[in-house]
């Protein structure tokens, strides 16, 4: 703000005292104008007496509302400024959600690795075939515990061809295992361990899986897969269920299809739902340059019953080869394209029976089909060879065979055969 009073400057009148000024008065205003402000200054008087009015009013009623429906005009903001918080709240839920480290730590102990050596025979440079050992990685769910056994599901690629598979839990202890049955047309087998065999500390650790129910899956939900990836242990990966349903060309029945990743030695292995309950056991996955990559488990729910089946199988060894017993029959697979095609049950097609032999003697005869062995299902002569590793000659075996009619069509039959020894 300007002084309004100036003092006398030497130079102003070469006077060297100082000389006192009225202070500067500001200009009257004309007359027109008077009536103008005036005029001015009641409308805004009026607007500071109606806002107060109002203000008092708006108090008023908010008070009686409040007292009369139990709301406050003052939390009204409180509420929209608590809806952002509520936002930002929900933003981190959803990253925390994608934390499954305690799903992990509650199921990973009912996961084991499995290994399984197998002779192959491999023909060489000179057309000689030689026996060779090979060694291959899965995985496996704990399904039960029984008074003798702990038993463990699995897909039948896994443990197909063993000479000896090994079991490896979560703490990293291993012991040996046994298969107690197989279906290789839904890729599944059981397999036993003797609880004599496991040290106490990791009984006490192992887990029963907690089976879930995949008929109630819906696209889009999470999905976590833990499996012996690659054959380096446990491993865990994260994604969604992308579709259900899904048939694939050579696969038998549908699969359940995720984006969680699922490498070689995943399978055998758990595709868990958000509440750790087993939906499906991997089995396959599809690699291509077109695609990122799809995983694939059987549905828990599809194969609960053949699951059960294989579980209340008798628990066996191998035997030795030269123990061994036979059928005594030649045939050849028939496979499902054909079983559709001639209308023919798939299995084993009996081309020849060996005089003599078991099968002769329990009069089985040309044009059967062997279907089942032991209450397993047979698709092919690969089946029925790797059943019988595990009897010996002069044991008397179930056969589920389908015996031909004049109008085209099968009847099924049990047929009991006692095994041949292998000449």
């Amino acid at each position: 703000m300007d002084n309004q009073y100036s003092y006398y400057k030497p130079d102003d009148d070469g006077d060297n005292g100082n000389k006192y000024q009225e202070p500067m008065r500001q200009p009257k205003a004309p007359k027109h104008m008077n009536g103008f402000v005036k005029k001015a200054l009641v409308i805004a008087g009026l607007a500071v007496i109606f806002g107060g009015i109002a203000g008092i009013t708006y108090q008023g009623t908010s008070y009686v509302a409040g007292k009369l429906l139990g709301i406050d005009a003052k939390e009204e903001k409180t509420s929209e400024s608590k809806k952002v918080a509520s936002t930002n709240v929900s933003a981190t839920k959803t990253s925390v959600t994608s934390d499954v480290s305690d799903i992990v730590s509650e199921t990973i102990p009912s996961i084991v690795s499995i290994t399984n050596m197998s002779v192959q025979q491999v023909q060489n440079f000179f057309g000689g075939i030689s026996q060779q050992e090979s060694k291959s990685a899965g995985s496996g769910i704990i399904i039960s515990k029984t008074d003798e056994e702990l038993l463990v599901v699995t897909n039948n690629h896994v443990v197909e061809g063993s000479e000896t598979l090994t079991i490896t839990f979560n703490d990293g202890k291993s012991v040996e295992a046994q298969i107690k049955g197989t279906d290789s047309s839904r890729d599944l087998a059981v397999v036993a361990v003797p609880l004599k065999n496991i040290d106490d500390d990791t009984l006490d650790a192992i887990k029963v899986a907690t089976l879930g129910d995949s008929d109630e899956l819906k696209v889009g939900e999470p999905a976590i897969a833990i499996g012996n990836a690659l054959g380096y242990g446990q491993s865990v990966t994260t994604g969604i269920i992308s579709a259900t349903q899904r048939s694939m060309e050579g696969f038998e029945g549908v699969y359940i299809q995720t984006d969680a990743a699922i490498n070689p030695g995943n399978s055998g292995g758990a595709l868990l739902n958000i509440n750790g309950e087993v939906i499906g056991i991997n089995s396959a996955k599809i690699n291509s340059s077109a695609v990122e990559g799809m995983g694939f488990a059987i549905p828990i729910t599809d194969a609960h019953d053949i699951i059960q089946d294989l579980m209340n199988k008798e628990t066996r060894s191998k035997v030795a080869e030269s123990e061994r017993g036979i059928i005594g029959i030649e045939g050849y697979d028939v496979k499902s394209e054909y079983a559709q095609l001639y209308n023919m049950p798939t299995g084993v097609y009996i081309d020849r029976v060996v005089e003599g032999g078991g099968a002769a003697e329990a009069g089985l005869s040309k044009g059967t089909i062997i279907s089942a062995f032991e209450g397993t299902a047979v698709y092919s002569m690969d089946d029925l060879k790797g059943q019988l590793e595990y009897y010996k000659a002069g044991e008397k075996v179930t056969l589920t065979v389908n015996v031909p009619e004049r109008n085209g069509e099968y009847s099924e039959e049990q047929v009991t055969v006692t095994l041949g020894k292998n000449s």
